[in-house]
């Protein structure tokens, strides 16, 4: 949104919603349920259940007439990159959220729950298709296939930019959750080696996939995210990592948003604070960043 509060786009990117459910499912466990808005359960099963089955409507934008539907593409089994149709059948592999996706299989609306389960078992897949196999590097969107995806408005889309930097605390934080997939742990490991190889003070922030550098200079938002990766490698590969993010300050100025939040997120992962709250467990984290 503009300042005045006046809407740049109505279309959602999907990534907020996945975070909003999973917060509300926690917040059920760790404080119960109340009435109306504070019946979290409720309101993360509503919207869940909107994420996947909710009908496709047409109506004005500030774009024109557009239609939207479901965030999740039912066959595919994945989130898309917008439920605006005419975006709707690529993705972002940074909206891939498996550890997310195990909880709605657990807390989610049961009728949903095997689909949830079905999710996150794609995205671990879909990682290692889109992650180049030498660098580890994803592209900031994709095909469903894992191919990179560059668009009229973003063409350097295909490189891994902003929005990918996140791909590796996804992955990392499903390892660290769950165990489920140890290719997660050998996509951290070669993340991690290709950006020493560049130098640890000096790499840069964009990259080709293969690994040639686009931009000068660094950012704290991927210094935060690679800390994270070290969620998923042994402590001797991933210490240098997060005493980078120790001595980052905290980000100011024209990037300061995604930047911040991005180094927040680090903080809380590598500190293990980033937990998830689940009846049979209490709250859990398995960190090994330290």
């Amino acid at each position: 949104m503009k300042t005045n509060g006046v809407a740049n786009d109505e279309m959602p990117a999907p990534d907020g919603e996945e975070y909003y459910a999973t917060a509300l499912l926690f917040a059920a466990e760790r404080w119960g349920n109340g009435n109306g808005i504070y019946n979290y359960q409720a309101e993360a099963n509503e919207l869940l259940t909107l994420m996947r089955h909710r009908e496709s409507i047409t109506g004005p934008t500030l774009g024109g007439v557009k239609t939207a539907g479901a965030m999740f593409e039912p066959e595919r089994k994945m989130v898309r990159f917008t439920p605006d149709s005419e975006f709707s059948e690529h993705t972002d592999p940074s909206y891939h959220l498996p550890a997310f996706y195990e909880v709605w299989a657990r807390r989610g609306p049961e009728k949903d729950r095997e689909f949830w389960k079905d999710v996150a078992t794609v995205s671990r897949d879909f990682f290692q298709r889109t992650a180049h196999p030498v660098t580890g590097l994803t592209p900031d969107y994709s095909e469903f296939n894992g191919q990179p995806w560059g668009t009229p408005w973003n063409p350097g889309a295909t490189n891994f930019v902003a929005d990918a930097w996140r791909s590796a605390m996804n992955w990392s934080v499903d390892w660290a959750w769950w165990r489920a997939d140890p290719r997660e742990r050998e996509l951290s490991q070669r993340l991690l080696s290709f950006f020493k190889s560049q130098g640890m003070t000096n790499y840069t922030y964009n990259f080709t996939l293969d690994g040639k550098p686009l931009a000068n200079g660094q950012s704290a938002g991927l210094i935060a995210m690679n800390a994270t990766a070290a969620l998923a490698v042994e402590p001797e590969q991933g210490k240098p990592f997060v005493e980078a993010l120790w001595n980052l300050p905290v980000p100011r100025g024209q990037y300061r948003y995604y930047d911040g939040m991005l180094h927040l997120f680090a903080l809380l992962n590598c500190g293990g604070e980033f937990r998830a709250w689940l009846p049979d467990r209490g709250a859990f984290a398995r960190p090994t960043a330290n």
